[in-house]
Order: C-alpha cells, then sequence, then structure tokens
C-alpha cells in the first residue's frame, strides 16, 4: 500500500480511506499478509483519482467507476473529454484576459461587470452558451440530411451537442460527452447519454441509422467513432469537411486571406476519401445558403461582418484552436479590407451567389 500510495501521489491514510468507503479495496495479499493492490486495483485506483483531481466529489466517483457499461477504455475517452473541456475553458479565460490587457493598455475603462464577465462563470456561458443562440438548424441542410436518414424510425445522433438536426418525426436517442453541452438542450428533446463516439454504449444494430453533424473533427479517434457508428446501426449518415482537394484552404476567402491557420487546426484531420472508405459512403456536396441560419464556420460567407461579431466568434471552436493572437490578426485585417472596399473588390464574385461549395460534404453509407 506504501508503495502504491508513493506512485500515486497520496497519502496511505488516503489509500486506507478509500478502502473503508469501498471505493477501491485492495484485493490481494502480501506474503506477510499485509493488503496489496492487483492490477485491477491499480486501474480503478487510477481512475478514482483522475476523477477526484478533476474535482469531483467522493460520491459522484463512485458512481463513475461503478458504471457498469464503462470499461477502462471508456474512462479514459471520458477523462480526455473532461480534459479537453476544461482546456477550451482555459483558453477562452486566457483569450479574455488578453482582451483586458490590450483594453486595459490602451486606456480603456473596464467595468466591474465586464471584469466578473470575462473571468466568471458567465464566460463559459458565452463560449458553449452561444451555440443556443447562433448554431441553429438550417433547414436547407437539414433537408439533405433527413432525406439520407430515408426511413429510419430509430435514430442515433453521436456528438449530438445541443441538438441542432436532430429530426423529430423520428425516435431519437443522442450522445454527448460534454456535460456543458448536454445541459443546454433544449427541454424535451431528444434523451441523451454521455459518451463518446469511439466507446458507444449500444449493441450491435441497435439502431435504424447512426447521424453525426459537423462532430468527427472534435473526436480523438475518427475512424473508431465511425466504425461503431457502423456497428450499433443498420446505415450511417455524417456531415463533415472534405480536406482532400489541393488547395482546400483556398476555397473560403476568411482561411485564404485572414486565417492561414486554419490549416493548422484540421491537420492530422483523416481524408474524405478515408472516412468514406471506413463505412463505406458515398460523398454529396452539401451548399451553404447565403443566409445559413446555422452559425457554422463558413455560414458567414457572403456576409463578412459578422466574423467581427464577438459572440459570432465565440461560438466557434475554430477561434479557440488558433488563438487569441491569430483571431486578432485576422479580425483586424478583415475590418479594414472591409472599411477600405478591399474584401469587396477582392470577393465580387459573390454578390450574386445564393449558395456557396465551401467543402462541406455529406457522407452516406
Amino acid at each position: 500500500m506504501g508503495r502504491v500510495a508513493e506512485l500515486a501521489g497520496v497519502s496511505v491514510r488516503t489509500l486506507h480511506h478509500y478502502d473503508a468507503i469501498s471505493l477501491v479495496r485492495p484485493s490481494a495479499r502480501t506474503v506477510a499478509g499485509y493488503r496489496a493492490y492487483s492490477a485491477g486495483d491499480v486501474e480503478r485506483l487510477r481512475e478514482v483519482l483522475a476523477y477526484r483531481r478533476l474535482g469531483f466529489g467522493l460520491r459522484e466517483v463512485a458512481e463513475l467507476v461503478g458504471d457498469p457499461s464503462a470499461d477502462a477504455v471508456a474512462h479514459l475517452r471520458r477523462l480526455r473529454g473532461l480534459l479537453l473541456e476544461r482546456r477550451d475553458r482555459a483558453d477562452a479565460m486566457a483569450a479574455a484576459i488578453d482582451r483586458e490587457l490590450e483594453a486595459r493598455a490602451r486606456g480603456l475603462k473596464v467595468t466591474p461587470e465586464e471584469q466578473l464577465e470575462m473571468l466568471g462563470a458567465r464566460l463559459y456561458d458565452s463560449i458553449g452558451g452561444a451555440y443556443t443562440t447562433t448554431q441553429r438548424t438550417e433547414p436547407r441542410i437539414a433537408a439533405q440530411i433527413w432525406d439520407a436518414l430515408g426511413d429510419a424510425r430509430t435514430v442515433l445522433n453521436v456528438g449530438a451537442g445541443t441538438g441542432s438536426y436532430e429530426p423529430a418525426d423520428r425516435d431519437v436517442t443522442a450522445v454527448e460527452p460534454s456535460a456543458v453541452m448536454r445541459a443546454q438542450r433544449p427541454a424535451g428533446s431528444a434523451p441523451c447519454v454521455a459518451a463518446a463516439a469511439e466507446s458507444l454504449p449500444f449493441e450491435d444494430r441497435s439502431f435504424d441509422v447512426a447521424m453525426a453533424v459537423s462532430t468527427v473533427h472534435h473526436w480523438e479517434d475518427p475512424a473508431a467513432g465511425l466504425r461503431e457508428m457502423r456497428r450499433v446501426a443498420r446505415r450511417v449518415v455524417v456531415l463533415t469537411f472534405d480536406t482532400d482537394e489541393p488547395g482546400w484552404q483556398d476555397r473560403f476567402w476568411l482561411t485564404r486571406d485572414y486565417l492561414p491557420e486554419f490549416a493548422g487546426v484540421l491537420a492530422g484531420f483523416p481524408s474524405l476519401a478515408g472516412m468514406a472508405d471506413t463505412i463505406g459512403a458515398r460523398a454529396e456536396p452539401v451548399p451553404i445558403p447565403w443566409d445559413c441560419a446555422d452559425g457554422l464556420f463558413e455560414a458567414y460567407w457572403r456576409r463578412p461582418g459578422a466574423y467581427l461579431e464577438e459572440h459570432v466568434r465565440r461560438a466557434m471552436s475554430v477561434w479557440t484552436r488558433v488563438g487569441p493572437e491569430a483571431e486578432r490578426r485576422a479580425v483586424r485585417g478583415l475590418s479594414d479590407d472591409l472599411e477600405s472596399g478591399r474584401w469587396a473588390e477582392r470577393n465580387s464574385d459573390l454578390t450574386d451567389l445564393d449558395t456557396a461549395d465551401l467543402g462541406l460534404r455529406l457522407l452516406i453509407a
């Protein structure tokens, strides 16, 4: 027990307490009769300590590690998701601090309300909470997705977020690893399971179709997640992004002229052809309407001024990923070009377009 305590960075007293409350009980004995930890005990202890260091209470930890539907891999994926969620929160807080420092350097007054909003509970509301106000179901994209669902009655929505694009006329089950996103799902929406795409807690062929909308790029292992979707459903429908075409980052003026770092955000993202092969799918282009209601990254391709709005950008994970310096430079450059007329001159071919193909693709298997 002493050796395990030393390796884990906790006291022997803590381990005795976990034993007393049946949270982690050593199941082995040394030759001398002392309690010892088996490999399985150490694995459970690792999970307990990880959840504790993420701030969970002992009662919550007991429920999490006692979940019969979660194996060691499922716990690791859940822990990773929680850590990434905290990383995003930390990145957003750092960006908020940078904005306040910049304001103070320019001699601008920062009110107490703004200070609390930047570093308090409302900060994450402004990031994740913006999804419910700017990322909504776009009817024309939804029609294409729902048409691909065909006659499916039971639908699994993987990486469901706040519930956009879930068809109201089907029996939907949602899967979403983020507690922040689950909390924002509207009342009356489909039941939502806390799980990761790579380890879906369902039997083989439990659903007519599994769908995933603009979420694959957030997964730890996209190929594994797609295989899981294929396992639990007879058909698969995935809205994703095409990075196969040479020079794909130049399709959109924002990434071409102002945010070259976007290419790095998708570095390592699997090819569209590879994803299609994984599930045996065909790909359909998904045109983005000029007045797209869904605030996805490319939605404002004919409304460039929207990218100058803080609340619009905060609902797009791209800006957190590229960092505050790249964001400030891109916004400043776009603002200057809009004011001078350079943007309009450079993108005059967009004026009369009703839709644009910017790489959004629907995989149908």
